[in-house]
């Protein structure tokens, strides 16, 4: 559906380039709503789902705290009271360095790297994506990345 049409809007953009910026927003927030619907069932949100996925990207090493929190998509929140969740949930756990009692490793636990795969079995994007060529995704992603700067 074209995006005025969702928004239901009576006015058109005055100029494509301010539909795209309106656009990407809408289409990532929309996109997220379909992870967090998915994340429910396992008591998780988005920023847990990120913080597992990065940990799984390290395993079987550990993450500082701080390596954490630069690579999140979402900062918000307190990234402590967040890895805290995880432990509950035992799908992390967390190690004082003992060469440096400041620093904290995060390390995922077989029940982490467990919980992702059943989230992936229920909440696939390519469902998503069938319908967009792999030369779109690549145009899509460059003009993404060309945003950023």
């Amino acid at each position: 559906m074209r995006l005025e049409e969702e928004l239901k809007q009576r006015k058109p953009f005055s100029n494509e380039r301010e539909k795209l910026v309106v656009n990407s927003i809408y289409t990532g927030l929309w996109l997220n709503s379909l992870l967090i619907d998915k994340l429910k069932k396992f008591n998780l949100n988005d920023q847990h789902y990120n913080i597992l996925r990065i940990l799984r990207g390290r395993y079987p090493e550990h993450a500082l705290t701080m390596e954490i929190k630069e690579v999140l998509l979402n900062k918000r929140g307190d990234l402590t009271r967040q890895l805290e969740k995880l432990v509950k949930l035992e799908l992390i756990r967390r190690e004082v360095n003992p060469s440096n009692k400041t620093q904290i490793f995060s390390f995922i636990t077989q029940k982490g790297l467990d919980t992702l795969d059943e989230i992936h079995e229920i909440h696939d994007y390519s469902v998503v994506y069938n319908n967009v060529s792999k030369e779109e995704a690549e145009l899509a992603n460059e003009i993404l990345d060309k945003l950023r700067g």
